[in-house]
This record gives C-alpha cells, sequence and structure tokens, in this order.
C-alpha cells in the first residue's frame, strides 16, 4: 500500500488554490491527479484539516479483550464462531478473529507440533512419476 502525499506537498496545493489556480493547473503542475487535490481543498473547506488522514487498521475495538482471554484460557479449542456467540458482543467473528491476532492467541489443534508443511496433492496409492486416469493424455 501506498503512503500519503507529503504535508509539504498539500501545502504548496492548497496554496496554488488560494492563488486562484485551477484544478487541471495545479495538477498537472504538482504531478498529482485532480481528484486529490479536489479532496484535499473538499477536506479543509468542510473540517478545516489539511492533514492527512490515518491508513488502514482498525480504530474502534468492540470486543472485551480480557472476556476474550478468559473464554480462550477456559476452553482453547473453541472456534472463532463459538467465541462470538459466547462474547455476545455487537461485532462480526472476523473482529473476534482479529482480536485473537492482537492477543496472539492462535487456534492449532497440534499445540505441541512444529506447524505441518504443504500437503501432498498426489493420490496415495499411485507411486510418484506414473500417469493416473486424471492425467492429460494425448490422442493420437
Amino acid at each position: 500500500m501506498g503512503a500519503p502525499y507529503s504535508q509539504d506537498l498539500r501545502n504548496r496545493v492548497l496554496a496554488a488554490y488560494d492563488r486562484g489556480m485551477k484544478t487541471k493547473q495545479i495538477a498537472k503542475l504538482f504531478e498529482v491527479c485532480g481528484s486529490w487535490a479536489r479532496r484535499v481543498k473538499q477536506r479543509r473547506r468542510q473540517s478545516g484539516q489539511i492533514t492527512a488522514k490515518p491508513m488502514g487498521g482498525v480504530r474502534v475495538i468492540k470486543i472485551d479483550m480480557a472476556k476474550l482471554r478468559q473464554l480462550v484460557a477456559q476452553q482453547p479449542d473453541a472456534t472463532i464462531q463459538e467465541l462470538h456467540q459466547r462474547l455476545g458482543s455487537p461485532c462480526s467473528s472476523s473482529a473476534v478473529g482479529m482480536a485473537l491476532e492482537r492477543l496472539d492467541l492462535t487456534f492449532k489443534k497440534r499445540r505441541f507440533m512444529r506447524p505441518s508443511r504443504i500437503a501432498r496433492t498426489s493420490l496415495k496409492s499411485v507411486p510418484t512419476g506414473k500417469q493416473t486416469s486424471r492425467s492429460c493424455r494425448s490422442s493420437v
């Protein structure tokens, strides 16, 4: 994901608007998108803010993290959907999953084994390298 434009550029674009320049001229002069320049001007007009908005991430956490940690301690193998139901909070199950990540709690069936590698995709009954009925064959 890209970074927001610098504050210096925002100030220069707004100063150009204040001098009476048109959006197309500003976009060409500063090599920015015209719609971005208009949004900067509009944001200053509506809210008085000229700084970049915060990018990404969740700003509001609707989950009681202490209660979630307690529920996981009571039943470590509970699924996200089960935890969501037990919490009873007005959020989605994906929010519960993100909260578990923030608490550094993961769901893993085999707790004392290292993570498995990519599973085999070939049939077990067929030795490696031989064709099966599902293989592509040319009909010549």
